[in-house]
């Protein structure tokens, strides 16, 4: 049986970023996913400059300019009618589009670089607290004992779900995604593009590459994909990738010694391409309070202090997010909407300007 300050489950930004500053504290870390990595992962790509903060305090900053990317400079929102509304990101905005298997090997890498013992392709078994309240982590053919544990591992937190926390899914909606091939003149933008059946996110990833989203309901689901064979000229046998719930009930980010970040504590609504910052974010938050647990500093005020902090990560965001659902489950409505351009251009700027600002995210 293997001891360790920290064990964390699930090897995605969240995961990989909390295991690392855990790491460049000193502590013994376990980071435990399911996965072999470089993978893909269903996910819009998209580097919010908030990111950025976060991921200098990793020290992979300068690493972003040498991967595959792309540099977006607006969004474009399509409704049902066609009607394209333009949103210029204010000026001096990096916002990257990467992909996802590149994204999360150099984070998982880093991790295991500031001594993290990383183990792939591992998937948790059983959980059980032990009489002195540390958890006893089974995977197959290996056994941990952790002062801490972190759920990092996603909406379907396997986590969760052995705590018997897990809320009960929302399955109104499916999301597919696929990198196909980019088309020519596409424009260093993001386009959001509503339909009958749902809506379409697209973003170039490299100058080769296009990220391509469909999120639609079960029985809209395959119209969509009609809809994207025909429009980006794809084969009928266009591989896809899909995840479902789009959306689930949060839950409590910490109990005790227990922690849960990224997608397994609260899922975001993708449209606003915000996922991959409230992970990274998570996961430094997460990192500092385990350090002061694991000192012997109180562990009520540091659950607390978390707490808050994690609460005030989504603080003025929130009401964006559930904006943007109502928009994406009602397209026809919001199509309406889009079509009054004269007063939603601007209003549609400041959301925009909101969500894309370089949050100083201080440690």
């Amino acid at each position: 049986m293997e001891v360790v300050d920290v064990a964390i489950v699930g090897g995605g930004p969240a995961g990989s970023s909390c295991a690392a500053f855990c790491a460049a504290a000193g502590l013994r870390v376990a980071l435990i996913e399911r996965e072999r990595f470089p993978r893909e992962k269903v996910c819009g790509d998209c580097l919010n400059p908030a990111c950025v903060p976060v991921l200098e305090r990793l020290r992979l900053g300068d690493q972003i300019r040498n991967w595959s990317h792309a540099i977006v400079n607006s969004v474009d929102f399509i409704p049902i009618n066609g009607q394209r509304i333009t949103i210029n990101f204010p000026s001096g905005t990096r916002f990257v589009t990467i992909k996802r298997s590149l994204l999360d090997s150099a984070l998982l890498k880093r991790a295991a670089d500031l001594g993290a013992h990383v183990y792939e392709e591992a998937t948790v078994v059983a959980l059980n607290r032990t009489r002195d309240c540390d958890w006893k982590i089974d995977i197959v053919r290996e056994t941990f004992l952790a002062r801490v544990l972190v759920g990092a591992d996603g909406r379907n937190s396997t986590v969760a779900r052995l705590c018997k926390l897990l809320p009960p899914a929302e399955r109104e909606r499916i999301a597919l995604q696929a990198h196909i091939p980019l088309p020519r003149n596409f424009g260093n933008c993001i386009v959001l593009q509503f339909l009958p059946e749902g809506y379409s996110g697209q973003a170039p990833v490299n100058d080769r590459e296009l990220n391509l989203c469909l999120v639609g309901t079960p029985p809209t689901i395959s119209s969509l994909r009609t809809w994207a064979e025909q429009h980006f000229h794809l084969p009928a046998n266009q591989p896809w990738r899909t995840i479902t719930p789009l959306t689930r009930a949060p839950i409590p980010p910490a109990r005790q010694n227990l922690f849960f970040i990224g997608d397994a504590a609260r899922v975001v609504e993708p449209f606003t391409g915000e996922g991959i910052y409230y992970a990274l974010r998570s996961g430094e938050l997460a990192a500092d309070a385990i350090a002061k647990i694991i000192a012997g500093e109180d562990q009520k005020t540091i659950v607390r202090k978390f707490t808050r902090d994690h609460r005030a990560m989504y603080r003025r965001r929130l009401w964006i997010n559930r904006l943007a659902r109502e928009a994406v489950l009602h397209p026809q409505i919001a199509s309406v909407l889009f079509g009054l351009a004269p007063v939603t251009t601007p209003i549609l700027g400041r959301l925009t300007r909101r969500i894309v600002r370089a949050t100083a995210a201080q440690p």
